[in-house]
């Protein structure tokens, strides 16, 4: 068993956590631990093979992302941009369904929350962006463009090591943005933010499937894996918080899968009995004012 531990993808950075996860996602040889000191970090390993090795040959091409269901245009269906009608999101997902990467499409957005407009809502980790990077796809071509497919370049992303390019990735890392003092711009791993994509797949977003039309945005209601809502807020507040664990054991993508399904961060004493050491939720960014439009998750351990 071919193993390598990952001290640039520490638990307590949501964006490590799930790069670590869209790791064994991008390819199914792969399997995922994390070390159970105090500060733990990924342990990537595969069978009778270097892990890294593995990653630099399974990784994704641009041809590759643009041909995944969720590109604004996609083999002659309808275009998708940041706001999707109803009948646009039900066209895409009828032609993508048998499509192997069809979770592009249910792990960020959902028409079973609908605003008065008709747009259907996105998922927590589908967060708008600025400017001309409104939509997760478009944001994903363009940070993949600093992710060279290189054994130096990405162990130097696994090792915290690699140097930071300038740009806005995903969207919803707090470690990206510079100092508001000095407008130093946001900056990010594009290896960390490719393989964040990918641990999408198994966080599916779902609504609650009634009439959310009085709602002026549908996003709110919207329910994606993992995130449950904060408790002692005022009363009409909206806020929401991503729970995840790490284990001391080996797993495969389906082995992950199925711990979230059995995990309850309510029930620390039953921990143990899945592997689970350790866990975290995370805390969202607090615009300076109504007009900052910045989203971005930080992490508090639980």
């Amino acid at each position: 068993m071919g193993e390598m531990i990952c001290p640039g993808l520490p638990g307590g950075w949501i964006n490590a956590w799930l790069a670590a996860v869209g790791a064994t996602v991008l390819d199914d040889r792969l399997t995922l631990r994390w070390t159970t000191d105090g500060a733990p970090v990924a342990v990537l390993s595969a069978e009778a093979v270097d892990p890294l090795a593995v990653l630099v040959e399974s990784w994704p091409t641009r041809e590759f992302l643009c041909d995944l269901p969720l590109a604004e245009d996609w083999r002659g269906a309808t275009t998708l941009r940041r706001k999707v009608q109803v009948e646009a999101f039900r066209q895409r997902v009828r032609a993508a369904r048998s499509h192997r990467h069809s979770w592009t499409l249910s792990s960020t957005m959902t028409d079973l929350c609908v605003d008065r407009e008709g747009d259907v809502g996105h998922a927590p980790f589908d967060p708008a962006g600025p400017g001309t990077t409104k939509w997760l796809h478009h944001r994903l071509v363009k940070v993949h463009q600093g992710a060279e497919a290189t054994v130096d370049r990405i162990r130097d992303s696994l090792t915290g090591q690699a140097s930071r390019v300038k740009g806005n990735g995903l969207g919803f890392d707090l470690a990206r943005l510079g100092s508001q003092s000095d407008d130093a711009g946001n900056w990010v791993d594009p290896v960390v933010e490719v393989l964040a994509f990918f641990s999408l797949a198994i966080l599916p977003a779902r609504g609650l499937g009634g009439d959310e039309r009085m709602d002026r945005r549908a996003d709110i209601n919207v329910r994606q894996r993992g995130w449950r809502p904060v408790e002692g807020l005022r009363q009409g507040e909206v806020r929401r918080s991503f729970c995840y664990p790490v284990w001391r054991q080996s797993l495969g993508t389906d082995g992950i899968d199925a711990l979230l399904d059995c995990w309850s961060p309510e029930r620390k004493d039953r921990w143990s009995r899945i592997g689970v050491h350790a866990a975290w939720r995370t805390v969202a960014f607090q615009p300076t004012g109504t007009s900052d439009t910045t989203r971005a998750f930080g992490s508090a351990r639980l």
